[in-house]
């Protein structure tokens, strides 16, 4: 009896570290093949083939082990690799920046740039011909855009009474487009006139209309202050010439700015990847 007991234990034995080392052999076919996929830079296979490790595998312990060493390594090539070329397209995109800007090699400023340091963190850029300064006594449409791309596109409103308005409206051709109605209008009073001045944010209150003055650049086009009572003037073929040129830095700012937060994320996520690995090569 005892000769038999001890004949199933060896017999249990046997098999149990058999089976154990077909999963791992089983199991290390994935890792080859993630190995592999790794080398020539399919990082996203290499993933894969490790996740299916312990998806099939659960009990290959060493496989899974040496699994999670080598994602360490693709998720730091891959974060490299990302970085590099975020790097290029941020490259590309400031150039394209400097080429709207202009001012350089005998182009004529197309934007005035301002900026405070002491009392601003970004600064803004506008049209020439719309300075605050040669249009006080005026009502249209000014168009500004920070250096991360947030264009704002503010009506100007001058009048002897005021009219509280709290959109505008623009339209040309048998086309048109509105702003959202906004309720922060800034009014204020001197001598002569009543003044008034609302901000309408490109993407977010704008409704569309930086995008519809773009398509009419350099056409005068009708304006249509709604509020209390209702104005119409004519914004002129400079101003909406003025508008979409800062559209067009706006885009390309945007674009900077993504990249450069992109950047940043990537900055971060290499070194905390590589401070896991260096504190994993020590253990």
């Amino acid at each position: 009896m005892k000769k038999s007991i001890c004949f199933s234990f060896l017999l249990f034995s046997l098999l149990f570290f058999s089976c154990g080392e077909n999963v791992e052999k089983s199991a290390g076919r994935f890792l080859t093949a993630a190995q592999a996929a790794f080398e020539v830079g399919r990082y996203d296979e290499a993933k894969a083939q490790i996740d299916s490790i312990k998806a099939v595998y659960p009990k290959a312990f060493e496989a899974r082990k040496a699994g999670i060493a080598l994602l360490r390594q693709v998720e730091l090539a891959e974060a490299h690799r990302n970085y590099a070329y975020t790097d290029s397209l941020l490259t590309i995109s400031r150039a394209r920046v400097e080429e709207i800007v202009g001012g350089e090699d005998g182009k004529a400023q197309r934007f005035t740039f301002e900026k405070d340091p002491q009392y601003q963190d970004i600064g803004l850029y506008y049209s020439p011909l719309q300075q605050l300064a040669r249009n006080a006594q005026r009502c249209y449409l000014r168009a500004t855009v920070d250096e991360h791309g947030r264009m704002t596109l503010t009506s100007f409103w001058r009048g002897a009474k005021y009219i509280h308005h709290h959109a505008v409206k623009v339209s040309a051709g048998g086309t048109f487009a509105q702003t959202v109605t906004m309720d922060n209008t800034y009014e204020s009073s001197d001598a002569l006139a009543k003044t008034e001045r609302n901000d309408f944010i490109l993407g977010e209150s704008d409704g569309g209309v930086i995008a519809w003055m773009a398509l009419h650049a350099g056409e005068a086009v009708k304006v249509e202050y709604l509020g209390d009572t209702n104005w119409v003037t004519t914004l002129t073929a400079a101003d909406t010439r003025a508008i979409a040129d800062v559209y067009e830095l706006a885009q390309a700012l945007q674009a900077v700015h993504k990249l450069s937060v992109m950047q940043d994320e990537t900055t971060r996520r290499i070194a905390f990847l590589e401070k896991n690995e260096a504190r994993a090569s020590t253990e």
